[in-house]
């Protein structure tokens, strides 16, 4: 008699795989179905973004309209403020005289610790655009009217 339970175990744990594989097989066949729908949706996305970006870059050739439109979608990054300070090869002192805040202020944005306010940050979108020479004609502007906070408020 063990020998027939033994048997009749056996047969019921097959039946019971074969059914299991019969569902399974149509949940692995949707799943790579839904697998494949996805990505085909990122591709898509993919393509979109890509075109997007493409004529937000015309769109931004085509028309600049000020600091003003330009401040609301500008990021403020600590290793950016410093590779454009470099840029511009000017000291903390000198770039924060054009912003009209202390050195200490960029000193501490540059290093993470601190960060602009959106008013400054505005400012720092705007130097974006100086080169060398124009900062350096700024500074001097700056100089020979007084302090940078001065000419700042007159503004």
């Amino acid at each position: 008699m063990p020998n027939v339970a033994g048997v009749f175990k056996e047969e019921m744990s097959r039946v019971a795989r074969k059914e299991i594989r019969s569902i399974t097989a149509s949940l692995k066949k949707s799943s790579a179905q839904y697998r494949r729908v996805i990505a085909a949706l990122r591709r898509d996305v993919a393509k979109l973004q890509q075109s997007v970006r493409s004529l937000e870059r015309k769109q931004g050739k085509a028309h600049s309209n000020g600091e003003a439109e330009q401040a609301t979608h500008v990021r403020f990054v600590a290793k950016g403020l410093r590779s454009q300070r470099e840029r511009l090869g000017l000291s903390a002192d000198a770039y924060a005289k054009l912003l009209g805040v202390s050195a200490q202020s960029i000193y501490n944005w540059e290093r993470g610790v601190a960060r602009p306010r959106a008013s400054q940050i505005a400012s720092i979108a705007a130097l974006r655009a100086l080169g060398k020479r124009e900062a350096k004609a700024r500074l001097d502007t700056l100089k020979s009217n007084g302090s940078g906070r001065s000419k700042r408020k007159a503004k």
